[in-house]
């Protein structure tokens, strides 16, 4: 039988694993790869397709192009991602 120090411990690991098994929201950044269908490929790990992607107003606007650096919410889940703007390039 675990000590206390040990039961504790495996708690928390309980709590934290439940917690990333939901996918909570974050912040994550992608390079558009296309736009006819619109592609954003994020973090170099995988490409989201138009079902995943959720364009805000301002986005849907100005438009992307191809190359464009942009910010994006992954939604509770990790199914949606929504696109809330373009990343400036400072010079």
């Amino acid at each position: 039988m675990p000590d206390a120090n040990e039961f504790v411990a495996l708690l928390k690991k309980a709590a934290v694993d439940a917690v990333d098994a939901q996918k909570p929201t974050t912040v994550c950044f992608g390079v558009v790869s296309g736009t006819s269908p619109l592609q954003i490929n994020v973090e170099q790990k995988m490409t989201l397709g138009t079902l995943q992607l959720i364009l805000t107003e301002r986005v849907t606007e100005n438009g992307l192009e191809e190359g464009d650096q942009v910010i994006l919410i992954r939604m509770q889940g990790g199914q949606k991602y929504i696109v809330l703007d373009r990343i400036g390039v400072m010079a």
